[in-house]
């Protein structure tokens, strides 16, 4: 089959009037062949996104599975004060994963702590730990506790064991004290240990912990001349 073959000075573009495809005349090849060559580019884009899925779903599995890894622990089921001696009502089993430095008390251990006295105060919901049961651990070195018998209004209702107090010096009426201890203060931050209330009695007694000087100068203060302001868990 013979070829003419024409040589354009223009353009300097060798042109084939052969039949068949053209050969470099600038023309696009033909869309199907285009989709053709997109499938096949798109092809590993698809098997690495399907690598990723599988990879990230790998990953949640093993978070899974190393965050299974709990035990069986004693909290408390109701806040309760120091000195209150432990039941089985204030227990309740709950399932957390525990770092290895954190002493807790485990489920089976329960008979080892019910029927002793509370060393400290706890609310709802702690968790029990071997230091938590036993002797008192009040008061603590430098503190002392404070007995403070206040009337309906000198403290707030929600006072309970554990809440951080201001415990403030009040003027008395004409006739009584009217100024604060002679080696000063009028304000005193405490915690209370306990609240209660002792029958055919209209007082409250509400203990606090507080410093040793800060004790012996509330010690001083003449009954009805102190008020309870219950601060945040923060406040000082």
């Amino acid at each position: 089959m013979s070829t003419n073959t024409t040589i354009r000075p223009d353009t300097d573009r060798v042109t084939s009037t052969a039949n068949g495809p053209w050969i470099n005349d600038g023309k696009k090849p033909p869309a199907s062949r285009l989709r053709t060559t997109g499938r096949r580019r798109s092809v590993p884009y698809l098997l690495l996104g399907v690598l990723l899925v599988l990879a990230c779903v790998g990953g949640f599995v093993l978070i899974s599975l190393n965050s299974g890894d709990r035990q069986a622990v004693l909290a408390l089921a109701r806040g309760v004060p120091v000195g209150h001696v432990l039941t089985t009502q204030d227990l309740r089993q709950v399932n957390v994963a525990v770092d290895p430095g954190v002493a807790v008390v485990g489920a089976d251990q329960a008979a080892t702590v019910v029927g002793r006295p509370m060393a400290t105060s706890l609310s709802a919901g702690a968790l029990l730990t071997p230091d938590a049961v036993g002797g008192a651990a009040l008061p603590a070195n430098g503190q002392a506790i404070a007995a403070l018998a206040l009337k309906p209004g000198q403290f707030p209702a929600e006072v309970g064991p554990g809440a951080r107090v201001s415990v403030v010096f009040v003027p008395g009426q004409a006739g009584t004290a009217t100024s604060p201890p002679a080696d000063g203060g009028t304000v005193w931050p405490a915690v209370v240990t306990s609240v209660s209330t002792p029958a055919n009695d209209q007082n409250t007694v509400v203990s606090v912990q507080l410093s040793e000087a800060a004790a012996r100068q509330v010690a001083a203060v003449p009954a009805g001349q102190l008020s309870i302001v219950m601060l945040s868990a923060g406040g000082r």
